[in-house]
This record gives C-alpha cells, structure tokens and sequence, in this order.
C-alpha cells in the first residue's frame, strides 16, 4: 500500500495516528536540526517533519537530499502542528516522520510548481504535465469534470441517451475546412474528422432514437484565433417530435441547472431577443448584457449639417459611456487610436462630453450646436457625465467596430464581472449570408436549418431575408450553444441545396445518405449544441478556454509538448500512396 490517506486528508482528529503518505516534494526547508517538507498530491499539501533528535539519523540525512518534485513515501505519526497555517486544510497537523522512501528522483523542474509559477506561456505548454501539477491547472480540470457530470445528469434524468458517432466519416462543403486523413486500403481516398455530429445525429433520430445527446470531440482546420482550438468539444443534442420552444426549454433548464449546482445561483427565465435586435443594439449577434451602452443611430440627427464624414455614411451610430465625461482628452486619444488599429478597422472618432452643468463639448463643435448634440445624448441615452463616442461607415463594419469598443470598454471599466451571470436567447437568425467574394448565399448555421414556414416563399424572391428556425444560448458576451429545428423531408432539403448553389448530383454526392433517409419516416426534429470549452472557462469565472483543457494547442495549431504535427517516413507515405510536395 503506497499511502493510507492522501494529502488533503488530514485532521486535527488524527494526530497521534500512524499514516503511510505518496507525493511530490513541493517545497523543502532544512534548518540544520530540523527539516520541513512539503508534500503535494492532487487533493492537497501535508507537511512533514524530520527531526534531528526524534528522527532516524539515516533517515534525517536522506531528507536533506530531497530536491523539488521527487516522489517519495513517507510512514509516520500525525502530530500537532506548532506554528498552524490557517490557509490549508490540513494546517492544523503534520507527520513526524519515520521512515522515507524515495520512489523516483527528478530533475529540476524548468519552472516553479507554484499557484504564481515563475514560467512562461510557451515554457509551460512544453511541459505541460508539469503545469498540470498546478493548483490553477489542476482546478480547471476538475471543475471541467464536475460540469460534464451535471450535464451527464441533467439530460439523463431528461431520458436522453448518450451515442458515440464515428470520427472517421467523409468530408462535407460548408462550413471550416475538414481535417482530412487518408485511408491506406482504399488508396487515394480520405476520410474526414467530423466538424460536428451533425448528419449523425439526424441519422439517430430518423433511427427512433427520440433523444440523443454526446460530449463528443469535433474537428475544424481553419486559422485560430487567440481562444479557438483545432479540437474542440460539444455537448451534442437532438430531440423528435419537438418544436423550438420545446428545445429552448429543455436546455434553459440544463444552464440553470448548472448555474444552480454549480454556482448556488438562481436564474428567471432567459430573456429573448431577435438578430436583428442585437445587431441594432450591440453591433454583435452574442451581446454581453451585464452592462448597458447600447447603441443609439444618429444618422437622423448628425447627417442634416456640414460633416462630409457623417453625411457620406451608410450608418453614423453612437454609445454613451457612463462617468467618462471626465477622461482627458489623451484618454480619448487613446481611444481613437485604439479603434484605429487594424484589429478593428475604423478610420476614425466622434467624441462629445455631457458636461455636469448639462452643456456639451464636442470635437466636432464646428458643425453641430448645443441643441444638436442634446439630441445626440437623447438618442444614445446620455446622462450629465457620460461621453458619447461615434463611429460612422459601412452598417455592418461600423456596427462590429463599435461593438469591439464597447466590450473593450466594458473591460476597463470593470463592468464584465467574472462572478455575474447573464444568459440569454438570441433568436430569429437569417437563414443564409451573402459571400460577397464568392457570389454566393451560403447557410449561416448548416444546410440542414429549416426556414421559417411563413418565410418559405421569399427563397425565390429576396432569399437575404428569410429567417432560420435557429436560436443561439448567449452568457455573459459568448455564444455558449447553438442549433436549430431540421429539415426532416426532402422536399424542403432539396430546395434548400438548389438556393446554396448544390447541382443535384453534388447534392446527391455529398448528402445522398441522408436524403435517402428522409424517404423512410422521418420524424421533425431538432436540436442544439453547446460548446463545453467555452461553457465550462465561463462557469469557472474566465473567458480563456485555454487552461481547461488538458493538452491544448498553441495559437499555431502545433501541440509544443509532443512536437505535433510532424513529418512521417516515406514508408508510412508510401503505404498511404502519398506524394509529398513541399511549399514553393
């Protein structure tokens, strides 16, 4: 038996037991006479005592050798500690130690195993089996696992039954670029790693399945962003016989029930709102509603006087922000240049104060008097204090950038509480987007969405304006889970592949499987997924998904602690009947 009790075991109602204790050396101090050690596992920290007097002479010399991270097991009795650490569970007890074994020495780590780690992103990634031994790693990992139980259990007791589906299946247009992995007895042929359950899923309910759900990892191969991993993992769902209000209620009850479990908070019933909504308020079709700043159109009541910018525009929009009045103008400056930078894209910054004497002092006073920029601050809601800031362009460019620097501002200001939560729907979305590079409509959630029934005869006429059965669960600024209600006959699916630009036979080619499966009773259904990275960062009071994963990738998409992906041998090319061409 290598321990009795773990590390975070022990009691003030122990001491005086024998204990046999297994771990990791997390800090040694020799004070000549008496030596302190630190011994770490996954459930906490116990210290140890060698004492030159009361200890085994061998065994007191063995523990000066001790270095960081070795894993040793000690045998000992439990004795009160005589100066407590009231900031530890077991800090009231230590074990005198009798006997010390060494299980397995360590090098010296490239970091400190510390909650404040002296290393590195990049350091820490490389040996990431080290990170882990950390507390704010470690934690992550187990609050990820509790989320995925109340899950388990929330959709159990709801009679959903979990499914695996394939990893190796064909590859499908739309969407990211699949992950595509070839079939050494089928030569020239690829498989491709699934970006989603999605036809699967259909699949198992036309199978009379009823309700289905997975904690399944999905694959897409498309340039990552700061917070995005080539493998990420859904929590998959799919219900029979139900309509939209029917799934909204289904998992509204799962995230209060997380929220409540998880969190000890109670949640009313999660407020709605269409796309275009919030895209008219927050610029963003996932807006953060734990603060206001909502956008006010000015195009009304700025375009009407001499300013070539604003009367050119497409959309001249503004928020007010509250207190602001009082930023000096290197702060605005500061501001503008942040808009200005690439990553958002604006040319430019209106900005106009509500001073306290309910004056207003613009940097477009030129143009607009008192009266005009009192209506500024009506439209976008400004109080004696606030700062409007405007943006003006193109709708939807103007609309995103405004919508960046209000989240932007909502950080600096404090106003995104990691501890608030603020769920919601966002409903009604469009059914396709225009590609303008393209030329083309392409679905904006999958080929598979049902159009509104009332919307049905706008696809011939104004496509652009035919809404989806689709709803997204918005928390806290992040899209944690979206779906939609399916075609189920093929009628409806055949005419939505003709208006996404598919010939019959490509149709046919890419989809075939499931149109042939519409043909045999299938039933209306629906579902949602919900994207469990992202839900668990938000849950556990962050935004980085990063640190809630075991193994994540980097922003290049390379796992640094196993060096992948890599070049294979030309026997292994060979087998696969692949000819390697490297990049001019």
């Amino acid at each position: 038996m290598y321990r009795t009790h773990n590390c975070g075991a022990l009691r003030a109602s122990d001491i005086n037991t024998e204990v046999t204790l297994s771990g990791w050396v997390s800090k040694h101090r020799d004070k000549g006479f008496m030596i302190w050690v630190d011994l770490r596992d996954r459930y906490g920290i116990t210290q140890l005592i060698f004492d030159a007097e009361r200890t085994d002479k061998a065994v007191f010399e063995a523990a000066k050798n001790l270095g960081r991270e070795f894993v040793i097991q000690v045998k000992g009795q439990v004795i009160e500690r005589a100066s407590k650490n009231p900031n530890i569970p077991t800090g009231d007890i230590e074990i005198l130690v009798h006997t010390l074994t060494v299980l397995n020495e360590s090098a010296v780590p490239p970091f400190t195993i510390e909650d404040d780690t002296d290393g590195g992103e990049d350091i820490r990634m490389k040996y990431r089996y080290l990170d882990i031994r950390r507390n704010p790693v470690k934690n992550n990992l187990l609050f990820r696992h509790k989320v995925a139980q109340e899950v388990r259990n929330y959709l159990s007791a709801q009679d959903f039954c979990e499914v695996e589906t394939p990893y190796l299946i064909s590859s499908t247009p739309e969407g990211a670029r699949d992950f595509v992995v070839p079939s050494r007895m089928n030569a020239g042929q690829f498989y491709a790693l699934p970006q989603s359950p999605q036809t699967f899923k259909q699949l198992l309910m036309v199978g009379g399945m009823d309700r289905y759900f997975q904690i399944v990892k999905c694959f897409r191969d498309e340039d990552l962003r700061a917070d995005r991993q080539p493998e990420f993992t859904q929590i998959d769902c799919e219900m029979t016989f139900v309509d939209q209000e029917d799934i909204m209620d289904t998992f509204e009850g799962m995230t209060r029930h997380l929220l409540k479990s998880i969190h000890g908070i109670e949640v009313e019933k999660f407020p709605r709102m269409t796309f275009e909504e919030a895209m008219r308020k927050y610029g963003n079709d996932k807006p953060d509603i734990r603060f206001g700043m909502e956008f006010g159109e000015l195009n009304a009541v700025a375009q009407h006087k001499d300013f070539g910018v604003f009367n050119s525009a497409e959309l001249v929009v503004g928020i007010a922000v509250p207190g602001a009045a009082s930023y000096t103008r290197k702060e605005i400056d500061a501001l503008i240049d942040w808009v200005k930078r690439p990553q958002v894209g604006a040319s430019g910054m209106v900005y106009c104060k509500c001073e306290a004497d309910g004056t207003f002092k613009s940097s477009v006073d030129k143009f607009y008097d008192q009266e005009d920029l009192k209506k500024w601050a009506e439209v976008t809601g400004a109080n004696a204090g606030d700062l409007i800031l405007v943006l003006s362009g193109p709708a939807n460019k103007t609309r995103a950038q405004l919508s960046a620097l209000r989240m932007e501002l909502g950080n600096r200001m404090g106003l995104r509480k990691s501890d608030e939560f603020a769920p919601l729907w966002v409903i009604d979305f469009p059914l396709f987007e225009y590609d303008e590079e393209a030329g083309r409509y392409f679905a904006m959630h999958h080929p598979f969405t049902s159009p509104k029934v009332e919307d049905i005869p706008l696809l011939d006429t104004d496509p652009g304006k035919v809404r989806a059965n689709a709803y997204d669960m918005v928390l806290n600024g992040n899209e944690i889970g979206g779906g939609s209600i399916r075609i189920h006959d093929k009628a409806t699916q055949e005419l939505m592949f003709k208006h996404l630009g598919f010939s019959k036979e490509e149709a046919e080619k890419q989809f075939g499987f499931l149109m042939n499966a519409f043909q045999y009773g299938a039933p209306p259904h629906g579902g949602l997924a919900f994207g469990l990275d992202r839900l668990v960062a938000i849950l556990g009071g962050q935004e980085t998904i990063r640190d809630f994963i075991a193994f994540p990738k980097n922003n290049s998409g390379r796992d640094v602690m196993i060096d992948a992906p890599a070049t294979i041998t030309p026997e292994q090319l060979e087998e696969l009947h692949i000819t390697v061409v490297q990049p001019q």
